[in-house]
C-alpha cells in the first residue's frame, strides 16, 4: 500500500509529466508552422514519451492501491523565436523535470518506500538519457547558427527518429 504522502508525490509528478507532453505538444504546432517536419516527428515522440512517462506512474499508483486524482495542465508557451530557442527551452524543461524525479526518490527515501524507489531508478535513468538526446540536438542547432542548408539537413536527420514504447519499472 502507498503512503498518503508519497501518493501525493506522485500525483503531482504525473501532472507535471502531463504538462510536460502539452508542452511538448505545443512545440510541436510551433515547428509544423514552420513546416519544418523532421523537428515536428521529434516533437511527436516527445509528445508519446513524456504520455507513458505519466501513464507508467499513473498505473504504479493504482497497482500500490493509491488513488488517482488529475489536476488542471497548466497553458504551455506556445511561441519562440526560433528553433534553437525551442531546444534551449527543452533542455531547461528536462533539467526541471531532473529535479522533480529527484525530489519525488527523496520522497520515497523519506518514507522508506523501497518499491517506489526501484520504481522510479528508470525514471532517473530515462532523465539522463532525455537531457544527453536533448543536449545533442541543441550542439547541432548552434553550430547550425543561420544557416538554412544546414537546418535543413538536420530537420531530414531528424525525421527518422521512432517512438520506442518503454517498459518502465
Amino acid at each position: 500500500m502507498i503512503s498518503k504522502e508519497m501518493e501525493k508525490a506522485f500525483l503531482e509528478q504525473i501532472n507535471a509529466e502531463l504538462y510536460s507532453e502539452y508542452l511538448y505538444l505545443s512545440m510541436k504546432a510551433y515547428f509544423a508552422s514552420l513546416n519544418l517536419n523532421g523537428f515536428v516527428n521529434w516533437m511527436d515522440v516527445q509528445v508519446q514519451e513524456e504520455h507513458a512517462h505519466a501513464m507508467g506512474m499513473y498505473d504504479y499508483v493504482i497497482e500500490r492501491g493509491g488513488k488517482v486524482e488529475l489536476f488542471a495542465i497548466k497553458k504551455p508557451e506556445c511561441d519562440w523565436a526560433s528553433p534553437l530557442a525551442v531546444f534551449e527551452a527543452v533542455l531547461a524543461h528536462e533539467e526541471y523535470v531532473t529535479s522533480r524525479i529527484n525530489a519525488l526518490m527523496d520522497v520515497a527515501e523519506a518514507t522508506k518506500d523501497r518499491a517506489a524507489m526501484i520504481f522510479l531508478n528508470w525514471y532517473l535513468k530515462e532523465q539522463v538519457e532525455e537531457e544527453a538526446n536533448v543536449g545533442g540536438v541543441l550542439a547541432q542547432l548552434k553550430m547550425i547558427g543561420t544557416d538554412a542548408n544546414a537546418l535543413y539537413a538536420l530537420d531530414k536527420e531528424l525525421a527518422a527518429r521512432t517512438f520506442v514504447q518503454p517498459v518502465i519499472g
